[in-house]
């Protein structure tokens, strides 16, 4: 696995290549990652965002680097959100998102004159998880967790048999993304229903490690991050299934079920969005874009670090639509339940 354990959520890793090269570049604009075989060009590519998508640009970015030992890419960790100030600011090349961007941040990149392609790269099934000393919590509803994590629920309902009355009469300890992760978005959009809306007397970080490491040490506690953080700590978490409601059969997270579609409503995309500008001018951001969207590439190491590929199709399509520079976003907002088949019919909007 590819996953670091972080403790800080503005921590950067910046990968440096172990023999770098100042040859220029031949061709600018092959992108297909043959080892040994592309064309040597040096130079830095910028990355920041979200710690959910954190991952999988660390192992892209570990691999590219194998290859292409004259471009160093850093991967920064300060949030969906924090990401997205930098990036409208003009300060990195590429943004980690757990969400589409939001419309005052398309607003800020407008006004920057910033451009940016939108990019998704992979699914993810948000996780719900408790300590492994949690006998009782195997599964919960829709309606639970709304229960646990709607505003009006702070400071009133603060153990777990009021949840479901066959729960013991034990404190409900809560973490959870802070208010600066896309993560903490979609589970208040597709949970409590509305984005960005909940209690707010809950333990909060936008590093998926300190919410891991809260939850493992606390036997009454309950938390939420991506698929790949689940599965960096199986051995320490316990995954709690989701029921749509009380009658329906409880489906836990996995690669499996978040591309099938049965984990709803915690199945979500992940994203990168590329400033424009760079892919035009810096040949080394065009060349990792398309080395994240090689599907060799893709198909091992978007599973490896524990989430789900997108299909040979999607993959084209994003490759399509990077070397047309094709600008904009499909999204208003975090859209609940979306396939990979509606990533693909999304009409660009900036």
């Amino acid at each position: 696995m590819y996953l670091r354990l972080t403790l800080l959520a503005a921590a950067t890793l910046s990968i440096v290549a172990c023999s770098p090269s100042n040859t220029p570049a031949a061709s600018e604009q092959n992108g297909n990652s043959a080892a040994g075989k592309t064309a040597e060009i040096s130079g830095m590519v910028s990355t920041d965002g979200s710690s959910t998508v954190f991952p999988v640009t660390e192992a892209m970015a570990e691999e590219f680097q194998k290859e292409n030992a004259g471009i160093n890419v850093t991967v920064g960790m300060s949030g969906t959100g924090g990401g997205f100030k930098k990036f409208c600011r003009g300060e990195t090349d590429i943004s980690n998102a757990s969400r589409p961007i939001k419309g005052e941040e398309k607003e800020a990149c407008k006004a920057a004159g910033v451009e940016y392609i939108e990019l998704p790269v992979a699914m993810d099934a948000l996780t719900v998880v408790v300590n492994p000393q949690n006998t009782w919590a195997n599964d919960l509803t829709v309606d639970e967790l709304k229960a646990m994590w709607v505003p009006e629920a702070q400071g009133k309902i603060t153990n777990w048999n009021q949840i479901r009355p066959s729960f013991p009469d034990k404190p409900l300890v809560l973490y959870g993304a802070g208010t600066d992760s896309g993560t903490y978005d979609y589970f208040t959009a597709a949970i409590v229903g509305k984005e960005h809306s909940s209690r707010g007397d809950y333990t909060a970080s936008e590093d998926d490690n300190v919410l891991v490491q809260g939850v493992s040490g606390d036997a009454n506690a309950l938390g939420f991050f991506g698929l790949a953080y689940y599965e960096e700590n199986a051995g320490k978490l316990k995954a709690v299934g989701i029921k749509t409601n009380a009658a329906a059969q409880a489906v836990a997270p996995s690669v499996e079920t978040a591309r099938s579609g049965q984990y709803q409503p915690l199945s979500r995309p992940i994203f990168i969005y590329v400033s424009k500008k760079a892919a035009e001018t810096k040949p080394e951001v065009a060349r990792f874009v398309e080395f994240y969207l090689d599907s060799k590439h893709s198909e091992g190491l978007v599973q490896e670090v524990g989430y789900v590929p997108l299909p040979e199709n999607a993959l084209a399509a994003m490759r399509e639509r990077f070397a047309k520079r094709e600008i904009g976003t499909g999204f208003t907002g975090s859209k609940i339940g979306v396939s990979i088949d509606e990533l693909l019919k999304e009409k660009l909007v900036y």
